[in-house]
């Protein structure tokens, strides 16, 4: 379940480095603005429809959530983004990075009292027996909701035109303008994509956590843009592995050690210093070569 959370962040990190080549490291704090807008609509339907609005309302909410999420990463890559395409890559990361905080400061300053954490409601309660053991139907919800993601993200970049497309700007942008492809249009497109991706993780994250803080955004993103490194930037399959073996390393920390859960990120950085150390591209990436 874990590294499912983990995969939806880390999805998004590759899909924009694959398409982008530009390291969006706001994304976590991107991923995280779904759940307060999530908490927001709820209370907006609660106030106009009254106690009627139910499971109904919150599933409206989180739908409201994921579009509005998928918007503000078209948003920010107009206002921001795009300004450093063409520039080197550290200026584009250190852009990112305090985007990321202006985005958490806006959470902190415009969300009623958002310094204070905000109780997330459960998405789904109660267990099912699996082969003789105990499952949450919690876990199942974030396990089938990433297979699920993960498969119509798969049928959209190998069987859809648009998924042609926005193969075609990541392998080459210039050849890919002169058959008529706009690299802005695609570009809009897969930040819609991706931050989507990311407010489903964020949602479901909330509510694994049962509260949500302005500042979640920034472990997220970490852990999240860790998993993409360590499979491999620009790679998808890179990212779901990738987020197995750092959910692996947490969970074994926690379970093994003596006070583990205050150590375990120690552990899942040590994976991703090794992993950089003997293979830079990561388990999946493809080792760039340039002539000069």
């Amino acid at each position: 379940m874990l590294s499912s959370l983990y995969a939806l962040v880390a999805l998004g990190f590759s899909l924009l480095f694959g398409v982008l080549n530009v390291i969006h490291f706001s994304h976590g704090d991107v991923s995280i603005v779904a759940p307060f807008v999530a908490l927001a609509t709820v209370q907006v339907l609660a106030t106009l429809m009254g106690p009627q609005a139910g499971m109904l309302g919150l599933v409206l909410a989180l739908m409201i959530a994921i579009i509005a999420t998928g918007f503000l990463g078209i948003l920010l890559d107009w206002l921001v983004i795009r300004r450093f395409r063409n520039s080197p890559a550290m200026m584009a990361l250190v852009a990112t990075v305090a985007l990321g905080a202006v985005l958490r400061e806006l959470i902190r300053t415009l969300y009623p009292q958002g310094s204070n954490p905000k109780p997330f409601p459960s998405l789904i309660e109660g267990s099912v027996t699996l082969f003789g053991q105990t499952v949450s139907l919690f876990a199942l919800l974030v396990i089938g909701s990433t297979i699920a993601l993960v498969t119509l993200l798969f049928v959209l970049l190998h069987h859809t035109p648009l998924g042609m497309r926005i193969r075609a700007v990541a392998e080459d942008r210039d050849v890919a303008r002169l058959m008529a492809i706009n690299p802005n249009r695609i570009f809009a497109a897969t930040f819609f994509i991706a931050s989507a991706i990311g407010a489903v993780g964020g949602l479901l994250y909330g509510s694994y956590a049962g509260v949500v803080r302005f500042d979640f955004g920034v472990q997220l993103g970490l852990i999240g843009f860790s998993a993409a490194v360590v499979g491999g930037l620009g790679s998808m399959h890179g990212a779901i592995l990738g987020s197995m073996l750092i959910a692996g390393i947490d969970i074994l920390a926690q379970v093994t050690l003596a006070d583990g859960a205050a150590y375990r990120l120690v552990f899942v950085f040590a994976l991703v210093i090794a992993v950089l150390v003997l293979k830079p591209s990561g388990m999946f990436g493809k080792p760039v070569i340039e002539k000069v």
